[in-house]
């Protein structure tokens, strides 16, 4: 059986993106799926130094969950038209560990602009890990929440659809 994990990448106490990543979760668990939760912001990460980083506790713990995930989405907040810096670090930690997952975003920004930019963060799992990236993501504003709560049902509906997307081509991909 296939496993999945959720992974959110903001550090903000009050993050759309950890929202998003919740209902996402919630989703996969209802549908039966073995799925693990994963808050960055909870672990204490080191900074990635190309040396004595990969041996620190959090991040081991890390990426033994990327590493025995075969799909992953990625709650992330964009900032400055970029996923969060928490989201890059997180690869940067695992690295190889990415290797050939099926892997989507759900991406909470504060505006319509920057609705690409999880593109080259892809890319880069894709090709420098060959992951499969599901060729479609959720992005939202702020204006899909109302506090606590996310109230556009559009929204909430591509949750579930990039959740069922994620358990179809691990499935397809690994049999």
């Amino acid at each position: 059986m296939a496993k999945y994990l959720v992974v959110s990448t903001s550090g903000n106490p009050d993050s759309n993106s950890r929202r998003m990543g919740r209902i996402a979760f919630n989703h996969l668990e209802k549908s039966k799926m073995e799925c693990d939760w994963l808050d960055i912001s909870e672990l204490g990460l080191p900074l990635c130094d190309a040396d004595a980083c990969y041996t620190q506790p959090a991040a081991l713990t890390l990426n033994k969950a990327i590493e025995s995930a075969d799909g992953i989405l990625v709650a992330t907040p964009v900032y400055n038209y970029d996923v969060s810096a928490a989201a890059k670090n997180m690869v940067e930690l695992t690295g190889s560990s990415w290797e050939d997952k099926i892997v989507g975003f759900l991406c909470a920004a504060g505006g319509m602009s920057s609705y690409m930019s999880v593109m080259a963060f892809a890319n880069s799992l894709m090709l420098d890990f060959r992951s499969v990236i599901i060729p479609r993501f959720v992005y939202a504003t702020g204006d899909a929440f109302d506090g606590d709560k996310l109230n556009d049902v559009t929204i909430a509906k591509r949750i579930k659809e990039v959740a069922d997307e994620l358990v179809r081509f691990t499935k397809a991909l690994r049999g």
